[in-house]
């Protein structure tokens, strides 16, 4: 058949259409507590990678959410008023914020960084997830960027192995750095490094500028296995006391890089668990 709809179509048509099915009943009520303590409880587009950015935006309404931390492969980065535009209308149809950006390297280029720094600031970004070199030329250029432009600067730990494996290691570097360089916490990675990502928050305090919520379990032989929020080592309870006594108000972003092809009922399983763990909040 000529209208016949290709196989990739139909199948992401048919991922929507159940999604549907089984979110449909996600809504909060005006007027009712806020499931999420009032936190910016959002999605790193990342964990809808493997669709337009569209149908991710589509899949983020139908999770209930409605703030992004955006990956480059839906939001390509420019500066061009046109461009900017188009992006914005995106969002705004799709009835999402977007509060930060990323990840993002970082070295002493100028020249780069103004052109993340002006994207962020036309897109009305709150934060950049980064990379930087651990130097000091890219260090006394972020502080001069952060100062001009007032949006934060995020260090993303990643993992074990990585430059910034520990809360020490990004505590070196943004000591005595202008206030708005700082973290973005991916819990899933300090748990791989075994670190608490609690102490993190707690520890980095008001330099804490983003939020990656996943989980991560250690299994037998030190094997560390990513899992949905609840299932492994995470204590979201205590993550979300320490955020609300943060004051933070910047994005609270699940990532789940699992399941890629079809995440959604693992998010929604994620955003569960968290809605549950805030219920004990007082």
């Amino acid at each position: 058949m000529s209208h016949q709809l290709n196989r990739r179509t139909f199948l992401q048509a048919s991922t929507l259409a159940a999604a549907s099915s089984v979110f449909s009943g996600i809504s909060f009520a005006e007027g009712a507590k806020d499931p999420y303590l009032g936190l910016k409880m959002g999605l790193q587009s990342y964990s809808l990678r493997e669709f337009k950015v569209e149908e991710a935006l589509e899949q983020t309404k139908m999770l209930g959410l409605k703030y992004w931390e955006a990956f480059p492969g839906h939001l390509p980065m420019g500066s061009v008023p046109k461009h900017i535009e188009s992006q914005k209308e995106l969002l705004t149809k799709g009835g999402v914020t977007l509060l930060s950006y990323g990840v993002l390297p970082f070295d002493g280029n100028e020249t780069a960084a103004r052109e993340r720094f002006d994207f962020a600031k036309a897109m009305g970004i709150q934060s950049l997830s980064a990379d930087p070199n651990p130097d000091k030329v890219t260090f006394d250029l972020l502080d001069k960027l952060v100062a001009e432009y007032d949006v934060a600067i995020a260090i993303h730990n990643h993992g074990p192995g990585h430059r910034y494996d520990k809360i020490s290691d990004v505590e070196k570097v943004v000591k005595d750095r202008h206030p708005k360089i700082g973290a973005c916490v991916d819990t899933g990675h300090f748990l791989r490094s075994d670190e608490d990502p609690v102490e993190a928050v707690q520890r980095l305090g008001k330099r804490v500028f983003g939020v990656h919520l996943k989980d991560v379990k250690s299994l037998p032989g030190g094997q560390k296995q990513f899992k949905i929020a609840g299932e492994g080592d995470l204590k979201v309870t205590e993550l979300l006391k320490a955020l609300k006594a943060l004051k933070y108000q910047y994005c609270v972003a699940i990532e789940y890089e699992e399941n890629a092809k079809n995440p959604l009922s693992d998010i929604e399983a994620c955003l569960k668990h968290v809605r549950d763990c805030a219920a004990k909040v007082s």
